[in-house]
């Protein structure tokens, strides 16, 4: 037996696909027989499962399930739940790998598969090799069952243990998204006052998108956090790996600025430390890490790719500007933002300051958000090879761990190609408007000597 999958679902990181169209019932069993067969033909023999919230998440459930059994893989199924509840299971049951079925934040019809193989990523090459498996049938023969396991109360007393955080006011906004149910739990185990909002799980997403790095998606909670006069707000992505905070007032506290709130602790506590953020992340974030005595280490965006070079490094924090945090140190250093959340209400405790002030004692920039446009394919790597080939020429100051991040006197700007998407990704920041217009131009000119304009912007 043999099966071909829509050349769009199988991607960098995870596996990702609208259902009906390039992704459905025959993919999720495929996707259990070879992810099955890696597991058998390095020993192993158990793996468990875990989906979202998603509409369609049940059915490619129960068809990855009977691929891994077809595979002789026993799974240990732990039901609807965030991927950190996954990963957590991963990490602490007896099993040599885990499959969390979730689209993330993708509209309502799509879904997809994230795994972990032996607690470590499972991405690049390894998913593109569960489709050469699947064209030449290459999967072992077997059987075995499965059995339910509810981990979702020791998942949740884990993320509070070790706690020693004060009392605060907190806004919890799960979007309808699969991390509402744990958060209602999550919320009692804590001191303090909390209210919660979306927390029913909809795959349908009736009240807002579950993408907290979106502004819009975050009015509900802005508007919680000022009726109550609340310390701070946090909300969640789809699938509970990616948070998003605003504090008292309102303003957005951006993936790299809690990465900065989230520093000064851990440094504390493990001095020199190297800490990792993706090359989106903000000169300040470096430069902080470096004041309070840490490494700041500049990495190339892609929970996968960080999660590799902290392992690689010993790094005990590491984040994106898109929401995802690692915390290695006393934690398991996967990117849970239910986790982020507590570690939040400790690092305000512990600095003895509110979020709002942490937010507020930050340095001003001026930056853009994500820029994102369309640009063919076969086009997306050549362009940056084409820009950095421009700048080595002209003497530039360009960091090309991820594109090109150039630093000028008035501060930095990136472009670089999208591994999940056909689009270029831009940010820029400076100290001013007038620097930040200088950087915008800088982009603008490089683009258009390939051929390309900056345009209308295309959406995430």
């Amino acid at each position: 037996m043999t099966h071909q999958f829509h050349p769009t679902s199988l991607r960098e990181y995870d596996i990702r696909g609208i259902i009906g169209e390039t992704l459905g019932e025959a993919d999720a069993y495929a996707i259990g027989r070879g992810f099955g067969t890696r597991v058998a033909r390095l020993g192993g023999s158990r793996v468990v499962v875990g989906y979202d919230g998603r509409l369609s998440s049940p059915i490619l459930e129960a068809a990855l399930v009977k691929g891994l059994n077809d595979s002789g893989i026993h799974a240990v199924r732990v039901g609807e739940g965030p991927t950190p509840m996954l990963y957590y299971a991963e990490a602490v049951l007896d099993v040599d790998g885990g499959i969390q079925i979730t689209g993330s934040h993708n509209p309502a019809n799509y879904n997809g598969f994230k795994l972990v193989l032996q607690h470590g990523p499972f991405f690049g090459a390894d998913i593109a090799s569960l489709g050469a498996m699947a064209e030449s049938g290459d999967w072992v023969e077997g059987s075995a069952g499965s059995e339910q396991v509810d981990i979702m109360d020791r998942y949740t007393r884990r993320l509070v243990e070790g706690f020693d955080g004060k009392a605060f006011r907190v806004g919890w906004d799960a979007g309808n998204g699969a991390a509402g149910p744990a958060v209602e739990k999550l919320v009692k185990l804590l001191p303090g006052e909390h209210y919660t909002l979306f927390t029913d799980v909809d795959g349908n997403f009736p009240n807002h998108h579950p993408d907290p790095t979106e502004e819009k998606n975050l009015a509900d909670l802005r508007r919680l956090v000022a009726e109550k006069k609340l310390d701070f707000g946090v909300a969640f992505d789809g699938d509970g790996d990616r948070i998003g905070a605003i504090d008292g007032e309102g303003r957005i506290i951006w993936g790299d600025q809690l990465l900065a709130i989230f520093a000064e602790p851990v440094l504390k506590d493990v001095p020199g430390a190297t800490i990792i953020a993706d090359v989106k992340a903000s000169q300040a974030l470096f430069d902080r890490v470096a004041a309070l005595g840490g490494k700041p280490l500049m990495w190339k965006t892609g929970h996968s790719l960080i999660k590799s070079k902290m392992k690689e490094t010993g790094s005990p924090l590491a984040g994106e500007m898109s929401g995802h945090i690692f915390f290695k140190h006393q934690y398991y250093g996967y990117d849970d933002a239910l986790y982020a959340a507590v570690r939040l209400i400790r690092a305000a405790s512990d600095l003895g300051k509110s979020v709002t002030q942490l937010r507020s004692e930050m340095p001003a920039m001026v930056n853009t958000p994500e820029l994102r446009f369309q640009v063919d394919e076969s086009r997306k790597f050549a362009v940056i090879e084409e820009v950095l080939a421009r700048l080595a020429d002209s003497g530039a100051t360009v960091d090309a761990t991820d594109g090109a991040r150039v630093n000028t006197p008035d501060g930095w700007w990136l472009l670089r190609a999208s591994n999940t998407q056909d689009v270029l990704v831009a940010r820029a920041e400076a100290k001013d408007q007038a620097g930040l217009d200088r950087l915008m131009a800088q982009i603008d000119e490089q683009l258009a000597l390939s051929g390309l304009e900056r345009g209308p912007q295309a959406g995430h």
